[in-house]
C-alpha cells in the first residue's frame, strides 16, 4: 500500500548481501582501509588465496633474513680475546651496532647482547670495589723507630 517504504535500489541489495564483517570475505585490508572482496577460506587463515601466498612469501623472507640462531661471533668478537676492560666491551658494542644497522641482527637479539655487556660492566665495577676493600684489610706497616726531625 505504501510504495515509498519499499526501496529496490541495487546498492541496498549489495550492502545487505555483503556486510562489513562478513567472515566469508578475505580479511586483508589495503592501505586505504578497505577489505579485499575475494572469498576467504578457513584453511588460509581467513585470507583469499592471493593474499595468503603473499603473506606466506613475506613471512618466509623475514625468517630467512633474521634467523636468531645464526653465528655472528666472528663479526662481533673479532680479535677480542677477553672482556676484561671497558675498551673491549666498547669494541664489541661498536661491532653490534654495525650489524644491527646493516639489518643482519634483529633489534631483539641486539638488545639481549647489549644487556649482557651491561652486566659485564657492572661486574667490572664490583671486582674493582672488592679489590679496593680487600686492599684496605691488609695490615699497614708502621715504622716506629723513625728519626726525629732536626730542630735547631
Amino acid at each position: 500500500m505504501n510504495s515509498t517504504l519499499s526501496n529496490s535500489s541495487p546498492t541496498m541489495d549489495t550492502q545487505a548481501a555483503a556486510p562489513m564483517n562478513d567472515p566469508a570475505r578475505c580479511q586483508h585490508r589495503f592501505a586505504n582501509g578497505k577489505r579485499c572482496r575475494n572469498s576467504a577460506s578457513q584453511s588460509h587463515f581467513g585470507l583469499c588465496l592471493n593474499h595468503f601466498t603473499l603473506s606466506a612469501a613475506v613471512g618466509a623472507s623475514q625468517q630467512l633474513s633474521h634467523n636468531d640462531s645464526t653465528d655472528f661471533s666472528a663479526e662481533l668478537i673479532g680479535d677480542l680475546t677477553d672482556f676484561e676492560s671497558a675498551v673491549a666491551i666498547n669494541k664489541f658494542l661498536t661491532n653490534l651496532l654495525t650489524l644491527v644497522s646493516k639489518g643482519r641482527i634483529t633489534p631483539r637479539r641486539a638488545a639481549v647482547l647489549a644487556y649482557i655487556t651491561n652486566q659485564l660492566l657492572h661486574t667490572h665495577r664490583a671486582i674493582d670495589y672488592d679489590d679496593e676493600r680487600h686492599s684496605e684489610d691488609e695490615p699497614v706497616n708502621v715504622i716506629m723507630d723513625m728519626p726525629r726531625p732536626i730542630r735547631d
